[in-house]
């Protein structure tokens, strides 16, 4: 085996194949593939707790660490595979290191959408016995799909980019070639390895053969939803356009009335709304949600004199929003992933479930403090988990948005009461009605646990929005 690479990264997406190509570099004496080792959840597998002595808390101290060990092993050239939101510390360091071979499997992303729809109905992630394949006929999701699709993209297109700007080339594979010999051995010998396999380890079987307009329950609702999106896209996800996404599917546009709210996750999203609908005299869901780009499009050109806006919430007001619904709650809407990380890897103290009657307003701003100091972390890039659309800074999500459309309007939730109606009297609508008001965090309000210490840090996290935006401590904002 010649000295080319010092270790490997197999950059992938779940249900892309990662499982059957790993097997099959295992099967190769000088290769050793020590699975997910950066997934924030586990190291290396579910059921594991090191990789070569080195358990998930050291790794999640030191990331650098393990990867020396794994580049220290003799005689085996060894790597991991390293999914869009496994630890973000993890990507810089591959990255810009020349001597790490970075190999990426790539799949039609509805093939590979359907397919962990299925997987998550039928809870079976691998099938080494057709006998025991376990089937579903999942519902296909526009919405939902066109967020995955955009995070497979801005993923990919992170790759593409920072190795065009790095002077660097990777070994790309598709889903359909893993299953060909020559294929893997061309890859052996990208890593300079001399040893060819004679025969592929089938022993992982594909669990869902056939067209993909037979594993869903709707498919003509696919078919039409799909018709928005460039079929070239779909087959070639590094380069898939736009580039970087302004989270376009979370826009709600007017059905009448010519408005467009462009939600930041955290704020008063469903007050909004609601105050859309009644300001067009339907309900909620006969707003236009959901859409693509072209949709958009469409709709600007049918609604002349169009206006977009979004809302602002105070910093503190929403990280604590957030924190009450996002992870303390247990309900549909939840983080209950990253709630249980929360818990058992920085030790937020929060209850198992749902908080109960011990579950007392001390402990509340104990665990909020506890939060802020997961989400400092999580922003400055020092944790595995992914930074949220939820607490990610306003003043980013805006950036975003501009990508696309920079929105006409950037009310602060305290203003809505007569800057929303203001503004759809201004664009046609008669009597507009007026916003209601939020509803209150529990079990408890912000105001049961506020003081200067909570705003100092609050504001030492968020000091771009209170720069940007002007924001002032919370108590003189209410």
């Amino acid at each position: 085996m010649t000295a080319s690479f010092d270790y490997f990264v197999i950059f992938a997406e779940m249900r892309t194949g990662s499982n059957f190509l790993e097997v099959n570099l295992n099967a190769y004496d000088g290769l050793s593939c020590y699975g997910e080792a950066f997934n924030p959840h586990f190291i290396g597998y579910p059921n594991r707790t090191e990789i070569l002595g080195v358990t998930q808390a050291e790794r999640e101290d030191a990331p650098a660490a393990l990867i020396t060990r794994i580049k220290s092993e003799p005689a085996v050239l060894g790597g991991f595979r390293f999914f869009h939101d496994h630890d973000p510390r993890v990507l810089d360091i591959a990255l810009n290191d020349p001597r790490c071979a970075k190999i990426i499997l790539t799949r039609n992303p509805l093939d590979s959408y359907v397919s962990w729809k299925i997987a998550k109905a039928t809870g079976q992630w691998k099938l080494t016995d057709v006998r025991r394949r376990r089937d579903a006929l999942p519902s296909f999701d526009a919405s939902e799909f066109a967020q995955y699709v955009e995070t497979m993209q801005d993923f990919q297109v992170t790759l593409l980019n920072r190795l065009q700007s790095l002077g660097q080339s990777a070994f790309y594979i598709a889903y359909e070639d893993i299953n060909s010999l020559d294929v893997i051995n061309g890859l052996a010998t990208w890593l300079g390895l001399d040893e060819q396999l004679d025969r592929l380890d089938t022993s992982l079987k594909r669990q869902n053969p056939g067209p993909v307009t037979n594993k869903v329950s709707n498919p003509e609702q696919m078919l039409v939803a799909l018709s928005g999106i460039d079929r070239f896209n779909l087959t070639r996800t590094p380069n898939f356009e736009p580039r970087r996404g302004p989270a376009v599917p979370s826009y709600v546009a007017g059905a009448e009335v010519p408005l467009i709210y462009m939600p930041v996750r955290g704020g008063p999203e469903a007050e909004v709304i609601a105050w859309m609908a009644d300001t067009d005299g339907i309900p909620p869901k006969g707003l236009n949600s959901k859409l693509n780009q072209k949709d958009l499009r469409q709709w600007k050109r049918r609604h002349p004199g169009h206006r977009s806006f979004t809302v602002l919430r105070h910093p503190v007001q929403r990280i604590h929003s957030v924190f009450c619904n996002k992870i303390l709650a247990t309900g549909p809407g939840s983080y209950a992933q990253i709630r249980e990380t929360l818990r058992k890897q920085f030790k937020l103290p929060i209850p198992k479930g749902d908080p109960g009657k011990t579950y007392t307003v001390d402990t509340h701003k104990t665990a909020f403090l506890a939060f802020l100091d997961f989400v400092s972390q999580n922003l400055s890039g020092q944790t595995s988990i992914r930074v949220d659309a939820a607490w990610s800074t306003q003043a980013h999500i805006i950036q975003c948005f501009a990508d696309f459309i920079v929105p006409d309007h950037v009310f602060r939730e305290d203003e809505i009461s007569e800057a929303l109606p203001d503004l759809a009297r201004r664009v046609g609508a008669k009597t507009p009605p007026t916003p209601a008001s939020a509803l209150e965090d529990a079990p408890y309000v912000l105001g049961d646990i506020y003081d200067e210490e909570i705003e100092e840090r609050v504001s030492d996290i968020f000091q771009k929005d209170y720069l940007m935006f002007g924001f002032r401590p919370w108590v003189a904002s209410s």
